[in-house]
């Protein structure tokens, strides 16, 4: 079984599906050690999870072995959570050529290789973000970079993987870089002088040309978690270079210098556009995203509620919005909420949104990971059963998918959504109001959030064209007969 550690607003039921499951938690944060009645190390964990930036679901990364381990209980959460391959999990070494230069930082158009799209990571070459600040040499367009992924992004938004031209290597404890002496992240003084001798008072020693990073949350760690956080992190060390050393077949990270650590030089730009490579010259950590739908945020309500208060809807309000999270707290807070009692549908856009004359995005998503706005129309009516109902006004050109009907400029899409319900229509009318088409979406279960409505498109859809009755059921006809021939 792994070690996990475990962050963001689905920490508490995955604690609950992990420690059933027969995994150890390790790190957790003070709610969750108050929640459980459970032992939580201090070791190093051998994968991380953390919710994504946008709340809609986890990214989970780590030894590759931890987590795969995990991936089948995040999915089980529910029939609506989808999973893809992260092929830009932290801490990978990746090259790439630059491909614009903005304001604050440069574009980089990564090589991952095409393992990563056969193992169902979303199609297409990923792009990171390079702050300048963490390159040593000035880059420009068409540069060839060698850089380490910090920190990834779920395929679902619309952020970039964020890196760096500088190696860093280790955990939340402590962290090896190239360099001599010690650092440490601590704003606390009196820590910081305890720690940056620390590495004397257990006899420990950093590998030749690396210094010791200690992190803010080593201040309150043992010294056994402090030893194993070192020696993960010279572990780590290790199979980077290992994994980069390749009798120069690679381009290592140590660029070919077998006395040095890994040193930075060999990250940031490249020197030559040849040793651009088709695959990662290091990734030791592997990673996977999941998106959970309505459905799983309500079983993983089903698990938060076997170690606390947890009112229906919890994780389904918590994605919407910071404030809508911040309000669950203070209702769960403030009274024991009734687990039998339906979503609170009504009140919770009441008090969050959306309402009448407020601006909806549809968020389309796709069973690979992507994400596609279908644009933003204007909510003319919310109904108590908890369907809203937008309208958008279209511009011309081109045809209605499914539909076969010419888009004209002037056009009112009006689409009708209600939360939880499998699939949602959209009717087409002319500047008129004569009705053109409705095309009815099959998806997952549709959730309307204070500034989106989000589901997962299912490749099903339904067209009503309006077709006389005698040539539909001519129609139906025909492709019932076919349908059986087939």
């Amino acid at each position: 079984m792994s070690r996990v550690r475990v962050r963001g607003i689905y920490a508490t039921a995955l604690t609950a599906r992990l420690l059933d499951a027969g995994h150890e938690v390790v790190d957790a944060s003070p709610p969750i050690r108050r929640r459980f009645d459970a032992a939580f190390g201090t070791d190093p964990p051998d994968v991380r999870i953390g919710t994504s930036a946008n709340r809609q679901g986890v990214g989970a990364s780590g030894d590759p072995d931890a987590v795969e381990a995990v991936r089948d209980l995040l999915t089980d959460a529910g029939r609506d959570a989808l999973a893809w391959p992260d092929p830009t999990p932290p801490g990978t070494v990746l090259d790439g050529e630059v491909t614009e230069t903005l304001g604050g930082g440069a574009v980089v158009r990564l090589r991952v290789g095409d393992g990563a799209e056969e193992a169902g990571a979303p199609a297409g070459t990923p792009e990171g973000y390079l702050p300048y600040g963490d390159v040593d040499a000035r880059v420009e367009t068409g540069d060839p970079v060698r850089v380490q992924v910090r920190a990834s992004a779920a395929p679902w938004t619309d952020r970039r993987p964020e890196l760096s031209g500088k190696l860093r290597v280790g955990g939340d404890l402590v962290a090896l870089e190239p360099g001599s002496g010690t650092r440490v992240d601590v704003r606390n003084d009196e820590a910081a002088r305890e720690l940056s001798g620390m590495l004397d008072l257990l006899g420990l020693e950093p590998p030749d040309g690396w210094r010791a990073v200690w992190r803010p949350s080593a201040v309150d760690a043992d010294t056994e978690a402090l030893t194993a956080g070192l020696d993960s992190a010279v572990d780590a060390a290790e199979a980077l270079r290992e994994a980069t050393d390749d009798d120069g077949e690679s381009g290592g990270i140590d660029d070919g210098d077998a006395d040095g650590p890994g040193d930075a030089s060999a990250l940031g730009v490249l020197d030559d556009r040849s040793r651009l490579r088709d695959a990662s010259p290091a990734a030791p950590n592997a990673g996977v995203w999941v998106w959970f739908g309505r459905e799983s945020r309500f079983g993983l309500d089903d698990a938060r509620r076997t170690a606390t208060a947890t009112m229906p809807g919890h994780h389904r309000v918590k994605a919407g919005s910071l404030d809508a999270s911040a309000g669950v707290d203070l209702a769960e807070a403030l009274c024991d909420p009734d687990p039998d009692a339906a979503f609170p549908f009504g009140v919770v856009t009441d008090a969050f949104g959306p309402r009448e004359g407020d601006a909806l995005r549809i968020d389309h998503g796709k069973p690979d990971g992507r994400l596609i706005t279908l644009g933003e129309g204007t909510v003319t009516d919310i109904d108590a059963d908890g369907t809203v109902t937008v309208e958008r006004e279209m511009t011309g050109g081109g045809t209605y998918d499914g539909l076969g009907v010419d888009r004209e400029a002037g056009d009112v899409a009006e689409t009708s959504l209600k939360d939880g319900r499998w699939w949602y229509p959209t009717t087409y009318r002319g500047r008129d109001g004569t009705v053109r088409g409705t095309y009815v979406n099959v998806c997952t279960p549709v959730e309307v959030f204070p500034d989106a409505a989000r589901y997962v498109d299912l490749h099903v859809d339904v067209v009503k064209r309006h077709t006389p009755e005698p040539l539909a059921e001519k129609a139906r006809s025909v492709a019932s007969a076919l349908e059986n021939a087939l």
